[in-house]
């Protein structure tokens, strides 16, 4: 048991991990495809259709095995995992962003500007609130995939749920009851967290 809690618990804080570098960079990158600049719109546009048009298990390869050739040293699978997700969701969080901001009425934007907020002001004390509010079952809903696909860096050796399972399996002669295991593991946690969006839609629903 004490592979599998391990294995768990590197899952759990990839997710955490991933989802909280992806907000955080994937808004920035939001903001950038919203931007009136047109090079930095371009930019931000190009990097998050790269991104959303690759499989996750290619970057995952090419960012464990490329990397090292270029640094000149390896980084270790977990560590790579780590980058690879953060920069992965980012693209993903990036278009929920995008779309709750675009969901704030440009009224409220237009009236922070007539406050004398700057840029930073309007977006940090009047928009971006709104647009979290606004995206969080979705948000959810995306970091439910995401830790379905923590399941992917098998692919590298990474010792995540999926790997510990299977060297537990080894260990007991049980390979198949270990991935029954594992397989009612994702489902309890992933249903449950689905059960409590609905419920987060429901009531952001009649809020609204």
């Amino acid at each position: 048991m004490t592979f599998l809690w391990t294995g768990f618990l590197f899952s759990g804080n990839l997710t955490l991990i991933a989802m909280t570098g992806g907000v955080v960079f994937g808004t920035l990158l939001a903001m950038g495809r919203l931007s009136s600049l047109g090079p930095l719109a371009a930019i931000a546009s190009a990097y998050v259709n790269l991104m959303r048009s690759i499989p996750l298990v290619m970057v995952i390869l090419w960012f464990f095995l490329v990397i090292p050739l270029i640094t000149g040293k390896p980084i270790g699978a977990e560590r790579s995992a780590i980058v690879t997700f953060t920069a992965f969701e980012a693209a993903y969080y990036s278009e929920i962003m995008r779309a709750g901001i675009q969901s704030v009425s440009r009224g409220q934007a237009m009236a922070g500007y007539a406050l004398g907020m700057s840029y930073w002001q309007n977006m940090g004390l009047v928009v971006l609130p709104q647009a979290f509010r606004n995206m969080i079952p979705i948000l959810l809903t995306q970091t439910i995939i995401l830790f379905q696909d923590t399941s992917l860096v098998y692919a590298i050796g990474a010792k995540d749920l999926l790997k510990a399972a299977e060297i537990a399996g080894k260990n007991y002669n049980r390979p198949m009851e270990m991935y029954i295991f594992v397989a009612a593991i994702y489902f309890v946690l992933c249903f449950t967290l689905s059960t409590v969006v609905k419920r987060l839609q429901k009531k952001f629903a009649v809020v609204r």
